[in-house]
């Protein structure tokens, strides 16, 4: 499995600020792919990219309040 993490500079976070924040990304070269991302005021976006192509977005507002929780293909989550 492939990791990196590096930071990121005046984005647009899901509750509408602009921060900085952090991404992490992972990849096990066999069709898995990991893209976290955490911005400065508490907001998180993780999208995970499955096997069999199938994608999971989850975007959730620093309060912790879940905006989407988005699925598309085969995978059960």
């Amino acid at each position: 499995m492939i990791s990196t993490s590096s930071p990121f500079t005046a984005e647009l976070a899901p509750c509408g600020h602009v921060v900085d924040g952090r991404r992490h990304q992972e990849n096990d070269d066999a069709g898995l792919l990991i893209d976290d991302r955490v911005y400065a005021c508490g907001c998180r976006v993780i999208r995970h990219e499955y096997h069999d192509g199938s994608v999971r977005i989850k975007t959730i507002r620093h309060d912790g309040k879940v905006l989407a929780d988005e699925h598309s293909g085969n995978h059960e989550a």
